[in-house]
């Protein structure tokens, strides 16, 4: 039995599978993915099918040149060795969304291996995640499971795959995430990905085991099968845990299998037991050559990376005097860091400096309000009603001192609700700040009449009471006056 106080540290390793973005499948010449990057699934049932994708006997698979790019541009973005010679292997198992009874995939010798990632947690420290291996194969088709049987749909079977397989270097759930969110933002920067989680283009199997603290040895792992929210996946590996801990310290043993998480109920449950290497019979595909991959091939491609997440990072930090937390959040989503540089084009015209506090004003924007309401939307910025121009409109009247930071949200509110000018917007709307000092100090005067309490213990020196004065100044005026110019005249009439 183990002692109720004993603390655990959890292990956790990560399976990501990334849907390539390439028009035709891995090994067939039947479409991988539609216009605007919906999903083949879509379309009618089995029509987008070959005899390869349906394992017709004597069909026989021919590789896409672009999936191999594909994935070694992954391996250079995450400092992998790209193997110059890998092997493309059959994984059998028999299931219905597998007509061949076995998957192309790669085991002992894949496309790159040996790479890490550098993720970023909230509390500004960092950590380095290894990479075991990045490797090619195809994916499933997918069960229909209707009343009392089940059909299957193959439109999907065949469509390329890069599985990025980590290191058990990860903690906990908030480590999982930073890594996959980091993962997301470089796959779908290199455009290899269309990053659609909601299809299912990102998805994840998470390894989960717990062991005493300052036990080498591994505990018994769970792995939780096809997650595709970077929230959820948090989620099932918190609660994972705790199940875990409750089996152990009942005096039970953890089972090595496969679970599935349910997010309704927020608890994963038992699909069936892992299985390991063996259990797939895993030996070469004889209807495939060797990988065998040019060196010259490998460097012609590194030369054609774009500027990845860190390096745009660092270079908003630097150029831009942005902090790193708010960069962070600007590169970690590709659309938003497009729409961040395309506005800053913009505010030269209206006579700001992006170096001189355009840039930061508009990160603040876009890493607070939009960014809170595009992810309770679930949108892209690209998809919203949000307009580039507006948003250089809006900095423009924030560094005029025209509107008010707390306007400035409202306005935010009804661009992404219905789009519209912003200059119309204010007008219409009567956000315009008041920074006229005869306006403002009756305000002022009723409210320091209002509350003697307050005006003692400021002048007995909590001088920190001041921002309720300020505080009951904004309400009054609806947020419309000038927060800095309040604090000057609250100051001056508690002195004087």
């Amino acid at each position: 039995m183990i002692d109720p106080n004993t603390e655990f540290e959890t292990v956790i390793g990560l399976e990501v599978h990334v849907q390539l973005s390439t028009d035709s499948k891995i090994f067939s010449t039947a479409r991988a993915r539609l216009p605007q990057g919906q999903s083949v699934a879509d379309e009618a049932v089995n029509a987008n099918t070959t005899p390869v994708c349906t394992g017709h006997p004597g069909s026989l698979p021919v590789l896409n040149k672009k999936v191999v790019e594909y994935a070694i541009r992954a391996g250079l973005a995450t400092d992998c060795r790209v193997n110059l010679k890998s092997v493309f292997s059959r994984k059998h198992y028999f299931y219905p969304d597998s007509p061949k009874g076995y998957q192309i995939s790669q085991y002992d010798l894949p496309v790159c291996e040996h790479g890490h990632l550098d993720i970023e947690l909230g509390d500004e420290s960092g950590k380095r995640v290894g990479i075991t291996r990045i490797h090619l194969e195809e994916d499933a088709g997918k069960n229909v499971h209707l009343a009392g049987f089940s059909l299957v749909n193959l439109n999907r079977a065949g469509v390329p795959l890069i599985e990025i397989v980590s290191e058990p270097d990860m903690r906990s759930p908030e480590e999982a995430g930073a890594y996959l969110r980091k993962l997301y933002a470089i796959v779908t920067c290199l455009g290899i990905c269309d990053g659609n989680l909601q299809e299912g283009n990102f998805r994840c199997d998470a390894n989960v085991s717990i062991r005493p603290k300052g036990q080498e040895k591994f505990g018994t792992r769970t792995e939780i099968k096809n997650v595709n929210s970077f929230r959820f996946v948090e989620k099932a590996i918190e609660y994972e845990v705790q199940r875990q801990k409750s089996v152990l310290l009942s005096g039970d043993k953890v089972i090595q299998e496969t679970r599935l998480y349910d997010s309704q109920k927020n608890q994963t449950f038992s699909m069936r037991t892992k299985e390991e290497a063996e259990d797939y019979r895993y030996f070469p595909d004889p209807d495939l050559l060797p990988l065998v991959i040019d060196p010259d091939y490998i460097e012609a491609l590194r030369e054609t990376l774009p500027e990845l997440p860190d390096q745009k990072r660092d270079r908003f930090v630097k150029d831009f005097g942005l902090n790193k937390y708010d960069a962070t959040i600007l590169t970690s989503d590709k659309p938003l860091a497009e729409f961040f540089e395309a506005a800053l084009k913009v505010l030269p015209v209206l006579g700001i400096s992006a170096e001189l506090g355009g840039a930061k004003s508009l990160a603040n924007l876009l890493t607070g309000e939009v960014s809170r309401l595009l992810k309770e939307s679930e949108q892209e910025i690209h998809s919203s009603h949000f307009k580039v121009e507006q948003f250089a409109a809006l900095v423009g009247l924030l560094h005029d001192k025209k509107i008010s930071s707390t306007a400035a949200k409202q306005v935010i509110a009804i661009l992404f609700a219905e789009g519209g000018k912003v200059d119309e917007i204010v007008a219409r709307e009567g956000l315009t700040q008041v920074s006229d000092v005869s306006t403002l100090e009756p305000v002022i005067d009723q409210i320091i009449a209002a509350n003697p309490k307050q005006v003692e213990e400021f002048r007995s020196g909590k001088e920190k009471i001041i921002g309720f004065f300020v505080g009951q100044a904004m309400k009054a005026t609806q947020g419309k006056a000038n927060p800095a110019l309040l604090q000057e005249i609250v100051l001056k009439k508690l002195k004087g």
